[in-house]
C-alpha cells in the first residue's frame, strides 16, 4: 500500500494499517489527541460521531524525526461528554 494512493482523509482502520499498529492502539492514540488538545496522539478530526485522520498528518508523522515520548498527564475528558466511548 503506497501512501500516495490513499485518499486525503483516512478512517482509523486505514491509518492503523498504514502505521502498522492495531485498531485499538489507533483509537487510543486518536482519543489522546482529542483529550490533550492536540499535544500528543494521532491527529484526527470529527465528522459527526466519526473520527477521520488527514493523510497529511500521517505524512508528517512518518517524515518527522523520532523523539522520546513526552510525559503524559491526566487530561479531563469532560469537554466531550458522551461523544466518545472509552477504549
Amino acid at each position: 500500500m503506497l501512501l500516495a494512493d490513499l485518499p486525503d482523509v483516512l478512517t482509523i482502520d486505514e491509518a492503523a494499517a498504514v502505521l502498522r499498529i492495531s485498531r485499538g492502539a489507533a483509537y487510543q492514540l486518536a482519543h489522546q489527541y482529542l483529550w490533550s488538545g492536540g499535544q500528543v496522539g494521532l491527529p484526527v478530526f470529527q465528522l459527526g460521531r466519526r473520527l477521520r485522520v488527514p493523510k497529511a498528518a500521517i505524512e508528517r508523522l512518518l517524515a518527522s524525526e523520532p523523539r522520546p515520548a513526552p510525559e503524559l498527564q491526566a487530561v479531563d475528558p469532560a469537554p466531550w461528554p458522551g461523544r466518545l466511548r472509552s477504549v
